[in-house]
Formats: C-alpha cells, sequence, structure tokens
C-alpha cells in the first residue's frame, strides 16, 4: 500500500479513536498526553509510516482537538451575542430615519 493511502487510513483512524475516546472535552495537557499515546499506538499499527507521517498525524490530531469553532452546540453561535442589540438597534434607526424621510416627502407635496 502507498504512503499516502496508508496515511489515510492512519488519519481516520486517528479521527475516529479521537471522536470515541472524549478526548474532545479533556484538558490541553490531557489531550497533548493523550495524543502522543494514540500516536504510539498508530506507529505500531502502521510500521511503514515515517516518523514525518508520525508527526504530522500528530499535529493533525491535534488541531483537530482545537478547532476554530468548537465542537457541539454549547459553542454555537447565538443570534443574541454581544453584537446583537447594537445590530438591532442599527435596524430600527434605519426604520425611524425611512419614516422621517416618509413624512417629509408627504408634507412636501
Amino acid at each position: 500500500m502507498g504512503h499516502d493511502k496508508l496515511m489515510d487510513r492512519a488519519r481516520d483512524e486517528l479521527f475516529s479513536h479521537i471522536n470515541r475516546c472524549g478526548v474532545l472535552q479533556a484538558s490541553p495537557e490531557d489531550q497533548k498526553t493523550w495524543m502522543s499515546e494514540t500516536i504510539d499506538y498508530l506507529a505500531e499499527r502502521y510500521p511503514d509510516l515515517s516518523d514525518l507521517h508520525l508527526d504530522q498525524l500528530h499535529n493533525i490530531g491535534l488541531r483537530f482537538c482545537q478547532p476554530a469553532i468548537g465542537h457541539g452546540t454549547d459553542n454555537a453561535v447565538s443570534s443574541e451575542g454581544p453584537d446583537a442589540p447594537e445590530a438591532e438597534t442599527a435596524a430600527e434607526d434605519e426604520v425611524a430615519e425611512e419614516e422621517v424621510a416618509e413624512e417629509e416627502v408627504t408634507s412636501a407635496a
């Protein structure tokens, strides 16, 4: 099997382990420990992978555990965040300005 296919299989297995083991909810320090142990396991399962490939898997796994947008619904963006009241106020101001402009046009006619 080519290194690319082997790397893909190892990466898919790593993601599967991450999702099954609950490591996403662990502290960053525990994630690093878990990741090192899991990469050691994958090195045994895929002995043809080079140290460079294993380092890449380690980095990919850690990045997966620390996404820019958090995993789960607790981290979902809410429409009632800190910016929402300002956005509503700005929209209300625009409506008020349009109503004033309409009144001016009506009274000028």
